[in-house]
């Protein structure tokens, strides 16, 4: 049956990658102590092995520690067999510490990786709760932990004990030889007897694996409601989405709407631009009923289409900006315009009129209500 969440949800769904994360950024990665075990007692004799040659080197070197043949001088001798000692103890770090330390990582690495993990090390009160280690203990992870532990002890010392027995006249007779000699002999058992441990600890490792990636996949599983909040956490409400893709669609929409009445400029009479990031194509016969109309607009590549367009078609130009943005985002393509602009746009078509004309005049000044103050987002000036 499968766990149950708080809610009383059951939590049926494999854990999302962003679990996943969240979870190793929490310290909890799959790991394996098993794993550990069998590789390193791997490693340890491959060392044994590979450094078998020398071993009469090193024990010589280690023998020099109790070499009192001649002391010159008695107040040195102490402080030179402790630099000695101290040298081998770095020496015989550096040759096994080194290849145990870089097997377990590429360990690590290959059962659930690598992860530095700051929250892990914080306080954490339940781990002192003695109930809540009482039920860690009498838990299936706790029984499945002791099972382990009987059955490495179990099979190590079965093990063990089949390999001696099969060699016990070698290790009855090993008090009759010399010292070298009863090391040799254990030194041939002695691998024997870590290879064939070395099976056991594989088998057992195995297992500790499958179990271990088990109950943290377990750990992790999520409930329907949770993948679903998640997805929309993530991947935004498909309400919101929808409504973006409304948005796209108008503005695409709008785009083409634009384009197209590019082919109007040249019947324009006036533009009015910011100076180029906006630009507003205006019509008016005089004498017509009706307020001015938007003949095309647009604001970016448009714009500086919509200017190079009146340049061409000789239509006037007149770069005032305040005007230009609240044409744009008061206006449609073929609608007139806003009725607070009329008194603005009536003076500057009067203008352009006149400059037709012939007339030397200087651009006159507008002004417009303060509701038509926009800026270049189209939010009104002076609000927050």
């Amino acid at each position: 049956m499968a766990e149950e969440s708080e809610d009383g949800q059951e939590k049926t769904e494999e854990p999302s990658q962003r679990k996943l994360d969240k979870a190793a950024e929490d310290g909890k990665v799959l790991t394996s102590k098993e794993m550990f075990v069998f590789t390193s007692l791997g490693m340890g004799l491959v060392l044994m092995l590979a450094l078998g040659q020398v071993v009469p080197e090193i024990l010589e070197m280690w023998g020099g520690l109790f070499n009192f043949d001649k002391v010159d001088d008695i107040r040195s001798f102490g402080v030179d067999r402790l630099r000695y000692g101290f040298w081998l103890v770095i020496l015989t770090t550096l040759v096994v510490g080194i290849p145990l330390l870089i097997v377990s990582l590429l360990t690590q690495v290959a059962v659930g990786g690598i992860n530095f993990a700051p929250k892990s090390m914080e306080f954490k009160a339940s781990r002192i709760n003695l109930l809540s280690g009482l039920k860690r203990m009498f838990s299936m992870k706790g029984l499945v932990e002791l099972a382990k532990a009987i059955l490495k002890v179990v099979s190590l010392f079965g093990i063990g004990a089949l390999v001696i027995y099969s060699h016990l006249p070698t290790v009855i007779n090993l008090t009759s030889g010399t010292l070298g000699s009863a090391l040799g002999k254990i030194g041939d058992i002695f691998p024997i007897l870590i290879g064939a441990m070395l099976v056991a600890l594989l088998i057992i490792a195995a297992i500790d694996y499958a179990w271990q990636r088990h109950t943290h996949i377990q750990s992790l599983r999520m409930t329907l409601k949770e993948l679903k909040d998640e997805f929309k956490q993530t991947e935004g409400s498909p309400e919101v989405k929808a409504k973006i893709r409304r948005m796209q669609m108008q503005q695409a929409a709008e785009g083409g709407r634009q384009r197209e009445a590019l082919d109007n400029v040249p019947s324009a009479t006036a533009v009015i631009t910011n100076p180029t990031h906006f630009a507003v194509a205006l019509k008016y016969e005089a004498g017509e009923a009706g307020a001015p109309t938007v003949i095309a607009m647009g604001k970016g590549k448009i714009a500086e289409q919509i200017i190079e367009r009146a340049a061409e078609a000789k239509v006037r130009t007149l770069r005032i900006p305040l005007l230009a943005r609240a044409l744009y985002f008061t206006s449609n393509i073929g609608e007139e315009i806003a009725e607070g602009l009329y008194n603005a746009v009536a003076i500057i078509l009067a203008y352009v009129y006149r400059i037709d004309r012939g007339e030397v005049l200087a651009e006159p000044e507008i002004s417009l209500p303060p509701e038509l103050h926009f800026d270049e987002n189209g939010r009104v000036e002076g609000e927050g």
